[in-house]
């Protein structure tokens, strides 16, 4: 996000620096706050919404404890890849720690069809689409551009420019509307990129052309290290309505009311209802990347305070109550997380290095002369090196 720039105080004034007041309450109990959506508090108890309800009537307690051995994964494979970053095998991971609902959630209320760009954070949304767990890995190891085939499971490569992906996702819903398809696109973001203007761009154009298109926002309260409300003194979900596009402010640590938010929101779009906007108000756990100190900036109490609304306890303390998750249920999800951690963490250490001349594969759609230039001086440059007998620079051409 943009940072303001640091100024000294003017003459005969005091420096005074706006701080925000996070609303710890927002989400607390069985009695949210007004204003955002909720159906499964965070004891556990059902809340009664009668706006999300009846989208998610279908969700009996089999599909609930699907959602919840999804979250349950999500976190297992989190867990793994930070302490495999810890231990050198990955040059940076970004953890998604305490938003495990809002990523679940909101997948299953898509089809194959729709095409999801994401940020950096949504590997729980990559992982549930079907992308192979190495291959996310590859990425953050460094050893390849993008974790999957876009392609293959209309999921766009992760999004490092802050925002950006959503100029792409309003493009792309305004190109299914000119070829006349029934599919949407979802844009993910976070708070702090809610401040850049090309997500105000995309809502412009989303707007206007009325393009079947979900902005997704993990509100998780914490841009790196500036807290929402130093950007964002009202809700963020109240920005969307300025552009024409309806907006709903939900649970985001409530897997069940992130699901019924983002099918109202995809119906809207396949319905020719246009653009839909939603918060899901969630926090993050963790660090904003393995390269941050979170400790540096937030204190200790607020997070003992987001704990306790934890996405994945609520819906257990849920099941438990309904009699749906006894010990072997619950040391069956344990196991499926497990078997995919192993896998991970399999797949990432005995990953192979890219050969060095694959650098230039899939840099232009056709070969020109000034990537041939470049591409025998760096061969030429990393023959120099090979100064054992035998050694070979593998490439992209044979």
């Amino acid at each position: 996000m943009l940072r303001p720039v640091a100024r000294g105080p003017a003459p005969g004034r005091k420096l005074r620096r706006r701080t925000a007041v996070l609303d710890a309450s927002a989400i607390s109990g069985a009695s949210p706050q007004p204003g955002i959506h909720q159906l499964i508090a965070a004891d556990g108890t059902s809340v009664a919404d009668e706006e999300l309800a009846p989208l998610v009537a279908d969700v009996d307690d089999d599909q609930l404890l699907q959602l919840y051995s999804d979250m349950v994964t999500i976190r297992r494979i989190d867990v793994e890849a930070t302490a495999l970053q810890r231990q050198g095998q990955l040059a940076l991971w970004p953890p998604m720690l305490g938003q495990e609902a809002s990523q679940a959630g909101s997948l299953h209320a898509l089809t194959m069809d729709d095409f999801i760009f994401p940020t950096y954070r949504e590997n729980g949304v990559a992982y549930l689409r079907g992308a192979d767990l190495a291959g996310i890995m590859s990425t953050w190891r460094g050893s390849a551009n993008t974790g999957w085939d876009p392609h293959k499971f209309n999921m766009a490569t992760p999004q490092i420019i802050i925002g950006a992906q959503t100029l792409h996702a309003t493009g792309y819903a305004m190109g299914l509307v000119l070829d006349g398809k029934e599919a949407l696109s979802i844009a993910y973001l976070g708070d702090g990129a809610s401040s850049q203007g090309d997500v105000h761009e995309s809502m412009v154009f989303a707007a206007s052309f009325q393009a079947p298109v979900i902005f997704f926002c993990q509100n998780n309260h914490w841009a790196i290290s500036e807290p929402v409300g130093l950007q964002a003194h009202a809700p963020i979900a109240g920005r969307a309505p300025g552009y024409g596009i309806p907006s709903m402010r939900v649970d985001g640590n409530d897997v069940l009311a992130v699901l019924a938010a983002t099918r109202w929101a995809a119906n809207r779009a396949r319905s020719g209802g246009g653009p839909s906007f939603i918060e899901a108000v969630t926090y993050r756990m963790g660090a904003h990347t393995t390269a941050d100190d979170p400790t540096r900036y937030r204190g200790v109490t607020e997070l003992e305070e987001w704990g306790a609304r934890d996405p994945i306890a609520r819906v257990r303390a849920f099941l438990q109550g309904r009699g749906r998750l006894d010990e072997a249920a619950e040391a069956g999800v344990a196991a499926r997380a497990d078997t995919m951690a192993a896998e991970l963490r399999n797949g990432c250490i005995n990953m192979p290095d890219p050969a060095p001349m694959t650098v230039f594969d899939n840099v232009y759609t056709t070969e020109h002369a000034i990537l041939d230039r470049q591409r025998d001086h760096y061969e030429r440059y990393l023959a120099a090196f090979a100064t054992t007998e035998g050694t070979t620079l593998e490439g992209s051409r044979s």
